[in-house]
């Protein structure tokens, strides 16, 4: 089969895009600089130059394609409002000019990879494909995410053989986000503090790889399918990474001083530039909320089997140890 590929210098499509290549299949790569993708090149993937906010350049990579994987994002949480704009021109207009293309060019399926973060704070429900939130979004990231996940939708109401798969925190080896700054500070003895009744349904890498493959097999088209892992409290996750390398725990705290802190932090931010760990939309995403879902469905209809925290942590802290020279 051939593949018309976004986000594949990504962390996700990176990965994505060594599975489909081991599986014998064609990749066509939609990448913004060329000569930032020789991974890529080097796994055979034929490499078309274009971005998702510009339609008209991937009119010709797509053209002919079997599928189409939607897997490029934009995921900063307490980017400067200057950069929110990169925001909503990769995750809005990006999607619907993938959508769109895809739609006028008869492209036999696809994938678009959403997130649980368009539920925003599901309040320590696990919820399905059905649940719907209604209310303010806690940062950029959910909003624009959100916004992009309606226009999916939309486009499978006219007919569009989509499937949408939806990640929760993904973690492993090769992550750039800030759940690998979280990790690493930990390593470090340099994260200082947690906050309680957070949690994450945790997916390693390559289960999400695995997944967003099968959806491209199995999944029915106009379907929606939790793809996030086991769930996991942000103080449980370290407590397990604790037991693995015998680092020192952070001091768990409430999530009222951590509301307070992005409340302080908001107004500062006004007068003062602060780092994105330390902004206001950073805090506020982490004082105790839970981005959780349940992956029955795709358990079910794709064969997805994600691995335990404690499986995939391991792998992933001893590689994260060798970066830093600590083993």
């Amino acid at each position: 089969m051939k593949y018309f590929l976004t986000g594949g210098t990504g962390f996700v499509g990176s990965y994505l895009a060594k599975l489909l290549r081991s599986e014998g299949h064609e990749v066509l790569a939609l990448v913004r600089n060329p000569s930032n993708a020789k991974e890529l090149a080097e796994l055979g993937c034929t490499l078309a130059h274009g971005d998702v906010s510009d339609k008209a350049s991937m009119r010709d990579p797509m053209t002919g394609c079997d599928g189409v994987f939607h897997v490029a994002g934009w995921y900063k949480i307490g980017a400067r409002r200057r950069y929110r704009a990169e925001g909503t021109r990769t995750n809005v207009d990006g999607t619907r000019n993938v959508l769109e293309l895809m739609q006028e060019l008869g492209i036999q399926k696809g994938v678009y990879t959403s997130t649980l973060a368009v539920n925003s704070d599901t309040k320590g429900v696990l919820v399905d494909e059905n649940y719907h939130f209604e209310g303010k979004y806690l940062s950029h990231y959910e909003y624009t995410k959100a916004e992009a996940h309606k226009i999916a939708l939309a486009f499978i109401q006219k007919g569009l053989p989509l499937v949408v798969v939806m990640p929760g925190l993904i973690y492993g080896p090769g992550d750039t986000s800030s759940v690998r700054t979280t990790l690493v500070q930990y390593l470090k003895g340099k994260l200082p503090m947690l906050p309680r009744k957070a949690a994450h349904s945790w997916a390693h890498v390559e289960d999400i790889a695995q997944a967003h493959h099968a959806a491209m097999e199995k999944g029915r088209p106009g379907e929606k399918y939790i793809i996030a892992g086991p769930t996991h409290s942000l103080v449980d996750a370290i407590g397990i990474a604790h037991r693995i390398t015998g680092k020192r725990m952070p001091r768990a705290v409430s999530p009222k001083l951590m509301r307070f802190l992005s409340r302080v932090m908001s107004v500062m931010g006004v007068v003062f530039p602060l780092p994105p760990d330390y902004s206001a939309e950073n805090l506020r995403v982490l004082s105790g909320v839970t981005y959780i879902g349940d992956n029955a469905k795709a358990k079910a209809e794709l064969d997805y089997a994600p691995r335990s925290l404690k499986d995939g942590m391991s792998t992933t802290l001893w590689h994260e140890m060798r970066l830093l020279k600590m083993v």
